[in-house]
């Protein structure tokens, strides 16, 4: 690509896939795998369906993904503040005082020998199935309130919230329920990623005196899920998308957003990637949040559990808690973050703008698909459109 005195803008467009990988091993006896794949089936059999759903629920029958959620402080504290010190909703719930836990995976066998072992059976009522497909007992109808943990990367990374979405439409006492949580905004911004790009890119150059750089060459094509420093920030956060759950549909949750980011980097600096996150907001009346509300950000050494019991009797209005660069705790939801292959020559007041597409995977609906394209202008008054480059 040119270089020259005056301020040249380029155009870029590129595809990533979040893809959802599985190593699952397997022994068998290879003669007869051999002659099980050479017989011939029936004439009349057709593809099997796709299941997009048995391994998925199958990877959450371990132990160690459990222990990481739980030991997420951030995202732990944050529901049992929300629940804690918002009491009249739960106190007020009408009917026998029951929860119903649901999960579609087998974890739920364990879940309810955990409640036997606290004493809780005659409160807790464990049911092992998905949200599509099961019925409360005792001819219950609706309950009023719901509380899931469904985020993924990049929120929707999973595409559990279609089950949340749908539970609620069955389950959700139509006047006067709760849904938590209520609201997610997912953010986007510009990271300078050299810390990143060296772990996960140049490390392959010279690995004990060995270029295995060709290791490196898919990076780009896949998001990356790591802790990205607020040091490393390179613009103010773009809200791409503001999901408000109580009226959203399924169908809106593939979606494009036009974004415009200025940098704010002091110095002339290399851009190496974006990032993504999200904020997630807890309110008992269903209402938005206005933006002007500010996301607590829960940084490293903070004590996050001190607020999960009320002090003085006051109660938080509202719970909200972040994903967003700056977070060092361990944690199950990290940020996003989509390497470029060509880094962005950036000062302070560049701007880039563009386009962010994100939709479910045609190969699988747990996956995601993003696509970005964007333009960089060095300062507001630059109108020229470069060469367009296309990477995939």
């Amino acid at each position: 690509m040119k270089q020259g005195a005056d301020l040249i803008s380029q155009r870029y467009i590129f595809i990533w896939a979040l893809k959802y990988r599985s190593l699952v091993g397997q022994q068998f006896d290879a003669e007869h795998f051999a002659e099980i794949i050479n017989e011939p089936g029936p004439s009349s059999a057709g593809p099997l369906p796709r299941d997009d759903d048995t391994h998925y629920f199958s990877s959450y029958c371990e132990n160690d993904i459990h222990a990481v959620m739980i030991q997420d402080k951030v995202r732990t504290s944050t529901y049992a503040s929300f629940i804690l010190t918002n009491p009249i909703p739960f106190r007020d719930a009408s009917g026998e005082k029951h929860v119903y836990a649901v999960d579609a995976s087998n974890i739920a066998e364990k879940a309810e020998q955990i409640v036997k072992a606290n004493g809780l059976e005659n409160v807790i009522i464990i049911i092992c199935g998905k949200f599509e497909e099961i019925s409360l007992p005792d001819d219950v109808e609706y309950v009023d309130i719901i509380i899931f943990e469904w985020m993924g990367y990049a929120l929707l990374y999973e595409s559990m919230l279609d089950s949340v979405l749908q539970a609620c439409d069955r389950f959700l006492k139509p006047e006067g329920g709760v849904m938590s949580l209520s609201q997610c905004r997912i953010m986007f911004g510009l990271c300078e990623g050299s810390e990143i790009l060296k772990e996960r890119v140049e490390f392959w150059s010279d690995v004990y005196g060995f270029d295995l750089s060709v290791m490196a060459n898919d990076v780009y094509e896949e998001a990356i899920v790591d802790v990205v420093g607020p040091d490393s920030m390179a613009s103010e956060p773009y809200l791409l998308k503001d999901l408000h759950l109580n009226d959203i549909t399924t169908h809106q949750l593939d979606f494009t957003s036009q974004f415009t980011l200025v940098s704010t980097t002091p110095k002339r600096t290399k851009i190496h990637a974006f990032v993504l996150y999200f904020d997630t907001f807890f309110m008992t009346t269903g209402e938005s949040v206005p933006p002007e509300v500010p996301v607590k950000v829960t940084k490293e050494g903070y004590v996050t559990l001190a607020e999960v019991w009320p002090v003085g009797g006051k109660a938080l209005p509202q719970r909200r808690a972040s994903t967003g660069p700056g977070i060092k705790q361990k944690e199950d939801k990290r940020q996003t973050i989509f390497l470029l292959r060509d880094p962005i020559h950036a000062e302070d007041g560049t701007i880039v703008m563009g386009s962010f597409y994100c939709k479910k995977s045609a190969t699988n609906s747990r996956e995601l698909d993003v696509e970005i394209h964007y333009s960089v202008r060095q300062n507001s008054e630059t109108t020229a459109v470069g060469e367009t480059v296309v990477q995939i």
